[in-house]
């Protein structure tokens, strides 16, 4: 069996068990858990509020402005939805559950408003800024 026949498989899996996100919401969570990974120097559990703030910012560094927008067409409107995703890739066996992980540790844990209409770390031009009277 080659891999695109178990790749079609396994999207056929996620589309049954939840079909709110598209598939690549999938492939962007199962992303930003290595981006989270490399961050460590030995790899390690990665904790639900820990995964959804490692979302956050391999969005922003991503996607850069347009973050929340990409998100939001895949399905992605809070961190609840990184958590229902990351239980979905669970259910399919992609993910391995630790016996104290719960959907719950995604919930809440940053608001997109803030998080992805905010301060950016670059600097812009400003409203007013350089502007003649």
């Amino acid at each position: 069996m080659d891999n695109l026949v178990i790749a079609d498989e396994l999207i056929a899996r996620i589309r049954e068990r939840d079909g709110r996100f598209h598939e690549r919401a999938y492939l962007f969570v199962l992303a930003a858990l290595e981006y989270c990974q490399q961050r460590h120097k030995v790899r390690r559990h990665i904790a639900g509020a820990e995964l959804a703030l490692s979302c956050r910012d391999f969005a922003i560094r991503r996607f850069g402005l347009t973050a929340r927008a990409v998100l939001s067409h895949w399905g992605v409107e809070t961190t609840a939805d990184f958590g229902r995703i990351v239980f979905v890739l669970i259910d399919v066996g992609l993910l391995i559950r630790h016996p104290n992980d719960r959907i719950e540790d995604f919930d809440g844990v940053f608001d997109f408003a803030q998080a992805f209409d905010g301060d950016y770390p670059w600097g812009g031009v400003r409203a007013g800024v350089g502007e003649r009277s």
